[in-house]
């Protein structure tokens, strides 16, 4: 290398340098990529498919991220465990630097740092007002934490999952600030916030390293949480339980993808494995599963809800703005049991919105009436949380044989 390097142009992220007769390409930032090799229980390698506009397509992968672009001088274990996270929804117990060294030697000055990733965990969550009265999220929080910590200690080679929690992020929620304070004591590793664009959340979550992951159901809203500095999207797209939006997923993920290249989890009628591939193969990197899991034996759901999941189809889900001013879908069974005629409801009031009442009625979402999504006909009984995820899984790779062997 000469002692001259000329910079023939400089980018956001990328320099173009030309060193004598040699053109080659450098980070302006961070210090090289991390590579995960992340192993299951069953010595399987996780893999990532995103799009990569490079190539003008999808490819197949390990997960990434760059060492040191948010954080001068974190080590790359450190960025490896993060972007797993981001990336997967796996959360791994161990970090190890297997090697690093040039990534195309003649093609950029960028070094690969490979690291080894053990003891995969999952992420489950729960909304923080669905502890009532609010003293009950402490209880909550030092319940999962304390048993989190006893099964670490009693076998520190065990996975052991994460967790999360939701935020309405409202004016309403007159319970926001005490459950964010509450949630950066108990350092909850991720938590999912919906609604107004969560800038006091992210600062809290981000002073001890977590994730915020924010619910959109539009461009606008998308394009203004990721100005408030979220850790990735979920896209609620129509048919989703609970608050969600109106457009498909065939609309909303290629257009937010075609200008966000970070974490995206698809949400609305996933319920079974193909599903989940389906959410890929249009952009997705993550899948949320939220209806087909309140009919688990373990889901703190009343009994009859469980049940009126397993007995409803799809058609049985009312889209209203009633109970919340926001507009959701809710179990047209519930809305019966409340009284009410789900076919001739009034109009919620958005300029009232209410998350601590019944928003325009006497019944109270979520106590009263039941959120879920329209892949309730697809949910045929109450399961244990282990035997749905293994059906899931199975299902998923039954649909990926099914489409190579087409």
């Amino acid at each position: 290398m000469s002692d001259e390097v000329e910079t023939m142009c400089q980018g956001k992220f990328l320099a173009l340098r030309r060193d004598g007769r040699w053109e080659y390409a450098e980070r302006v930032r961070g210090g090289g990529g991390a590579a995960i090799v992340a192993l299951t229980a069953a010595g399987e390698i996780v893999l990532v498919e995103q799009f990569r506009h490079p190539v003008g397509g999808r490819t197949i992968e390990l997960p990434a991220g760059i060492v040191g672009d948010d954080v001068a001088g974190e080590a790359p274990e450190t960025t490896a465990l993060r972007e797993l996270e981001e990336e997967t929804g796996f959360r791994a117990s161990s970090a190890e630097l297997l090697m690093s060294g040039p990534t195309a030697p003649g093609l950029t000055s960028e070094p690969t740092h490979m690291v080894l990733a053990l003891g995969l965990e999952r992420v489950g969550s729960f909304p923080a007002l669905n502890a009532r009265p609010e003293s009950m999220l402490d209880e909550w929080l030092a319940r999962i934490s304390g048993e989190l910590e006893a099964a670490r200690t009693a076998d520190p080679t065990a996975p052991i999952a994460p967790f999360a929690v939701n935020q309405i992020v409202h004016a309403s929620n007159k319970r926001l600030e005490h459950d964010i304070g509450l949630c950066e004591r108990y350092k909850v590793p991720i938590q999912i916030t919906s609604l107004r664009a969560p800038d006091e959340v992210v600062a809290s979550v981000h002073s001890y390293g977590g994730l915020v992951f924010h619910d959109v159901t539009n461009i606008k809203h998308a394009e203004r949480a990721l100005k408030a500095g979220v850790d990735g999207l979920i896209l609620v797209c129509h048919g989703a339980g609970g608050h969600a939006g109106r457009l498909s997923p065939f609309a909303l993920i290629p257009e937010v993808r075609s200008f966000y290249d970070g974490t995206i989890i698809a949400s609305g009628a996933i319920a079974q494995g193909g599903s989940v591939l389906g959410a890929l193969a249009m952009g997705a990197d993550l899948a949320y599963i939220g209806t087909r899991f309140i009919a688990s034996r373990e889901a703190n759901a009343v009994d009859a809800y469980k049940q009126a999941v397993v007995d409803s189809s799809g058609e049985d889900i009312v889209y209203t703005d009633l109970f919340t001013g926001v507009h959701g879908n809710y179990l047209r069974s519930s809305i019966v049991a409340a009284g009410m005629d789900p076919d001739d409801l009034p109009a919620g009031d958005k300029t009232s919105m209410d998350f601590g009442s019944g928003g325009g009625s006497e019944s109270k979402a979520w106590r009263d009436i039941w959120g879920a999504g329209q892949g309730v006909g697809q949910v045929g009984e109450v399961l244990p949380t282990a035997e749905i995820v293994e059906r899931l899984a199975q299902e998923y790779e039954a649909a990926r044989k099914r489409l190579l062997s087409a």
